[in-house]
């Protein structure tokens, strides 16, 4: 039988997989879907209302929405800190564990797609986004380039993981002929969904805090701490949990990687406040209402500096060798990049680029109930599908989920 007729037989077995688990696995899947729920119904209501219940007005047109969305664009072009080291130099111990930053990158692009639908006033014309099907206005617009970049990404993701664990699990090895060019692909493509969304806000003339033009490696910066930092995590817990055997020296080179990052982050981040304070225009207004507040309005500030005191300690545990490789530093410092960087890409990025308004007026935003539900439910999504996609492949990893020659079945 041709290893083309076996996927049916893949489809199955996945779907056996997912539906086996220990009561802690059924609680995490439970508390997902609560969230969902809940955010299912809190967008059932802003699209009958509208975007008037979430806290988004004139003078703040983007939110927490797309502050989500930025965040987890660097999230998903993460994952080529893995696939350079483990395709392009074939170092084993990355190469193992590769096919879990390409699972994280489909999970976050699927979370970035579904931040930008329940952003849209009218979500039904969300087709327009669709290449192929929508009138994008390409090549003109940035927009249409990022959701085609977006989109091409995905894809390549998605068919280089689907294509690796299909071939485990008929225990044979990946095609190089189909993986290579892909994975060459997915690298300038990682680059770009994260060059292409920031060109999406230093475009804007007319918004001083975001027309830098060092904002896209800010932002490749930050993508390459972030997205390391949840796997670091990850492997740590499937290396507890299950027998999958992740190398030390792995876990310790993604944390010297990260160092690099955090140091490159820190320094573009001060290079654009030396930038603004020393020259002491009038643009900056929009970065002393992020580090200093103007007048009475100082909802930022405590933000601003959690996060620099969140990255800067998170590079100090990272640059002393000793720090990543003991576990309790290893994991602290990954928990702050992750805040860290959550808050410089979320309310850092979008909320002092609109505050104060072109008129001079200061709108102080603060998400609502409805924005926070909506947001937790698109997050349990992604997690539901990446905690799915784990259960099909730590057992093909692991060799106990294969087809059987012999017998036709999977084991």
């Amino acid at each position: 039988m041709s290893i083309v007729s076996q996927f049916p037989r893949f489809v199955a077995g996945s779907f056996r997989l997912v539906r086996r688990g220990n009561a802690a696995y059924w609680a995490w899947l439970a508390f997902l879907a609560v969230l969902i729920v809940s955010g299912a119904l809190a967008f059932a209501r802003q699209v009958s209302e509208g975007l008037v219940v979430t806290a988004m007005r004139d003078q703040v047109s983007w939110g927490f929405y797309i502050g989500n969305f930025t965040f987890l664009v660097g999230v998903a072009a993460a994952a080529v800190v893995l696939v350079i080291p483990a395709y392009i130099y074939d170092w084993k111990p990355i190469r193992e564990i590769v096919i879990y930053g390409e699972l994280l990158a489909v999970s976050a692009i699927l979370m970035c797609l579904l931040f930008v639908l329940v952003d849209i006033g009218r979500p039904d014309r969300f087709w327009h986004l669709i290449p192929g099907l929508g009138h994008l206005n390409f090549p003109r617009s940035i927009l249409a380039w990022d959701v085609l970049v977006l989109n091409i990404y995905f894809a390549i993701n998605f068919v280089v993981a689907t294509h690796i664990l299909y071939r485990a699990f008929n225990g044979r090895h990946y095609d190089t002929r189909i993986v290579v060019p892909l994975v060459l692909l997915s690298i300038p493509m990682a680059v770009g969904i994260h060059t292409v969304t920031a060109f999406l806000f230093n475009g804007l003339a007319a918004r001083p805090y975001w027309n830098s033009s060092i904002l896209a490696p800010q932002f490749l910066a930050s993508a390459f701490c972030s997205g390391p930092a949840i796997l670091l995590i990850l492997f740590q817990v499937l290396r507890r949990f299950t027998r999958f055997e992740i190398q030390d020296q792995a876990i310790s080179k993604i944390a010297e990687l990260m160092a690099y990052a955090l140091f490159l982050n820190l320094f573009l981040h001060g290079a654009e406040a030396f930038k603004e304070y020393y020259s002491d225009t009038q643009h900056l207004l929009y970065t002393r209402y992020w580090f200093s507040g103007l007048g009475e309005h100082r909802t930022l500030v405590p933000y601003a500096w959690t996060a620099v005191a969140l990255n800067l300690s998170a590079f100090l545990l990272f640059i002393i060798p000793a720090g990543r490789r003991h576990w309790v530093t290893l994991n602290l410092g990954c928990l702050a990049t992750y805040a860290g960087c959550y808050i410089d890409k979320g309310m850092g990025l979008i909320i002092p680029g609109l505050t104060p308004d072109a008129l001079g007026e200061i709108y102080e935003y603060v998400p609502s109930l409805t924005e926070l539900r909506v947001a937790a439910g698109v997050f349990a999504v992604g997690f539901l599908v990446f905690t799915l996609m784990l259960k099909v492949a730590v057992p093909i990893s692991l060799g106990e989920f294969q087809h059987e020659p012999d017998t036709g079945e999977a084991h």
